[in-house]
């Protein structure tokens, strides 16, 4: 997945944002390939720490 260039600052927060794809990879659900490309796990990204990565 690829990250959008600036983060947008909604709340919720979108799920190609910068910030959240970071969040999700400290979690451990996905892994960041370079700068702005992560590789998301669909098996360890479950809906919760979906919506925990998007609300704070």
């Amino acid at each position: 997945m690829t990250a959008k260039k600036k983060c947008c600052k909604d709340k919720p927060r979108c799920k190609k944002c910068p910030v959240v794809l970071k969040r999700l990879a400290d979690a451990g659900c996905a892994e960041r390939i370079d700068l702005r490309h992560y590789e998301v796990d669909k098996k360890k990204l479950k809906k919760k720490v979906l919506k925990k990565a998007r609300e704070r």
